[in-house]
Formats: structure tokens, C-alpha cells, sequence
């Protein structure tokens, strides 16, 4: 995992990387930007920043590159947990919870993943 921390918008890039796996250019684009919001050399040119920090990797097919995350969205979690709570995951459950209304459908979730994680499981992320 780098040391380098991701910007909104790298933030974003990942989001989506996340989701397809591997992307184009294009596909990033046309996830990120569906009414053109960015022009498509933005993010070609955040996506090779991104890859110079060794927040993405690429490989090229024929004469298009396709880029990856360099990491999980996970290892992107673990990393701000550490690095704003010291790695204390109670300070972070609470300050989310003061931050913002939870519905009851979201603590009902929360619940299935504490006894889950009681039992020593792992859920699949869901989102």
C-alpha cells in the first residue's frame, strides 16, 4: 500500500476501479463522467499521476492501457482508520454515528457484521 494519500477525485477514479475490476480510460470516463463533467483527458492525466504514485497499475492491451487499483478498498479503509483514528476502530464507529442519521435498516446491518465478526466470520462487502 502507498503512502500516498488519494485526492476526491483520485478518491473517485478508485471508486470506480474498485467496482470494474480493471478499466480503459474510456470505461473510467464513462462511469465517472456520464454527462461529460471531466473532459477525458482529465482523467487520462489523473490516471497516469495515480499510476506514477502507485495508487493504480496499468497493462496495456494492444495500444489501450487498462488500468487496476494498486490495493483493496479495505487496504484503502485500514490505512484512514490508522492514520485519522490511530487505528481505533471504536472512535471511528462513534464519531460515524454522530456524524450522520443512521436508519434502522443501517443499524440492523451493522449488527448482523458485529455478530458476525463475534463468531469469527467475514461477510462479502455488499456495496
Amino acid at each position: 500500500m502507498t503512502d500516498q494519500t488519494p485526492s476526491g477525485r483520485e478518491i473517485e477514479i478508485l471508486k470506480v476501479l474498485w467496482e470494474l475490476g480493471t478499466a480503459s480510460v474510456r470505461e473510467v470516463h464513462e462511469k465517472m463522467c456520464p454527462q461529460d463533467e471531466l473532459a477525458f483527458n482529465t482523467i487520462q492525466t489523473l490516471l497516469r499521476i495515480m499510476d506514477e504514485k502507485g495508487l493504480v497499475t496499468h497493462a496495456v492491451r494492444g495500444r489501450t492501457f487498462v488500468y487496476s487499483p494498486a490495493y483493496s478498498r479495505e487496504q484503502e479503509t485500514a490505512r484512514f482508520l490508522d492514520k485519522v483514528f490511530d487505528g481505533a476502530m471504536d472512535q471511528f464507529v462513534a464519531s460515524l454515528l454522530k456524524s450522520r442519521r443512521v436508519s434502522p435498516r443501517e443499524l440492523r446491518e451493522l449488527e448482523a457484521m458485529l455478530a458476525e465478526a463475534r463468531r469469527g466470520g467475514k461477510k462479502e462487502d455488499r456495496g
